[in-house]
């Protein structure tokens, strides 16, 4: 993934699900999305070709409001020179607000966190969603080499994507009919040539994944026993080694076999990403159990230590649902904040320093609040789910919001 911050992050996922509830009347909403290589020109001309075609559309308010889009579409390429690092991604289209006659132009232009890399042009009842949500699957990084005696091949996987970065063939010679003394010598040079060849596959292997600074596990397999005289022989760099989670049988070598260790990988990656989150709570509950432990929780003392910049790792849970209110008195224009979790806080509009009135002038979601400040302070976020009982219990005790500090203040 390109390197965005954590405000960035959610924000795109937080635009992700509200384009999850866009519906059109008919196939009229437009999805465009454009790699960093396809020139500009390219695609306007593609979308041209398009506006020709969506005359035969036999709905009349379908083809006006496609056209429509084609046409906002070439409008706003024109405002880029090329496509971004990671390629642009348009989503346009008449979107109902209610009953006939209240449909509205909406339009989505952004550049996603990770590089587009197929150029496509979908027109339906829904946004085309399904690579951005690709993106917003798991980040983390493994490393997954398969091999045997004949030839590996050497790939990552992020989310649901995989890169092939290696294939190697070995030349070890297969089977023969020779005997005796022989015999015996063909045995030692097949077995010198794979040697070798094992010996070539960790320098690749050392070459590719040991420069990935966020690789988190490395994924082994291969059809016989060859993977398992890798792993014990000395091919591999000791810091790959130590982050080998796991050796799987497969019937294929190639990328048949990169997939077939992914497929029986996919219990062993979940339980993973599950551990991270019950690591990153259950450390801060061990700060919180130590008399000067670092760890803090609750909405003020968080907010407040932010801003001091004290915040190592900020705690928040996905549930969070409450609103935090700007507030500004409309006599003496002191400022503050509060998150309305009742009716009863409506009460709180009062101005502490003079009593009188307090006028909302911004609202934001809890967590929009403490994403948008601890990008601010360099702070960095993990979004904890409820899929885990400790991140039930983050939401439920310590009310979503919880920190590991960098000192004491």
């Amino acid at each position: 993934m390109s390197e965005i911050s954590s405000k960035e992050l959610y924000e795109f996922k937080r635009t992700l699900n509200e384009l999850k509830e866009k519906k059109g009347r008919g196939t009229e909403l437009v999805s465009v999305y454009i790699p960093h290589d396809k020139q500009l020109s390219d695609v306007a001309k593609h979308m041209r070709d398009e506006l020709g075609q969506s005359a035969n559309i036999k709905s009349k308010q379908t083809r006006k409001n496609v056209q429509s889009a084609i046409e906002v579409i070439i409008q706003r390429l024109r405002l880029f020179p090329r496509a971004p690092e990671n390629g642009l991604v348009l989503f346009v289209g008449m979107i109902p607000k209610g009953g006939p006659g209240t449909e509205k132009m909406e339009t989505y232009v952004f550049t996603p966190p990770e590089a587009i890399i197929t150029y496509t042009y979908h027109c339906n009842s829904e946004f085309y969603l399904e690579p951005l949500q690709y993106m917003m699957d798991t980040k983390e990084i493994y490393g997954v080499t398969v091999l045997d005696r004949k030839e590996a091949t050497i790939a990552t996987l992020k989310g649901k994507r995989i890169d092939i970065l290696k294939h190697l063939t070995s030349g070890v010679p297969g089977k023969h009919k020779a005997g005796g003394q022989s015999q015996r010598r063909f045995d030692r040079l097949i077995d010198l040539a794979a040697h070798e060849f094992k010996k070539r596959i960790g320098d690749h292997m050392n070459d590719v994944l040991l420069p990935i600074e966020d690789l988190q596990g490395l994924l082994i397999g291969g059809p016989g026993h060859t993977k398992e005289e890798f792993l014990k022989g000395d091919y591999l760099n000791y810091e790959l080694h130590d982050k080998v989670i796991a050796s799987i049988d497969t019937s294929y070598t190639g990328e048949f076999g990169i997939r077939e260790i992914i497929d029986k990988s996919s219990d062993i990656l979940s339980d993973i990403e599950v551990m991270k989150e019950k690591k990153l709570v259950g450390d801060f509950l061990k700060e919180l159990i130590h008399e000067n432990g670092l760890a803090a929780y609750g909405e003020e003392e968080i907010n407040k230590y932010l801003i001091m910049g004290a915040v190592d790792t900020l705690l928040i849970s996905e549930d969070l649902e409450h609103d935090r209110h700007y507030l500004k008195c409309v006599n003496c224009g002191n400022k503050a904040e509060i998150t309305y979790k009742s009716k009863a806080d409506e009460s709180k509009k009062i101005c502490t320093h003079c009593g009188e009135p307090m006028k909302t002038t911004e609202i934001k979601k809890v967590i929009d609040h403490f994403v948008d400040l601890a990008d601010e302070y360099d702070t960095d976020v993990e979004i904890i789910s409820t899929e885990t009982e400790e991140g039930v219990q983050l939401l439920k005790a310590f009310g979503g919001v919880a920190a590991i500090l960098r000192y004491r203040p």
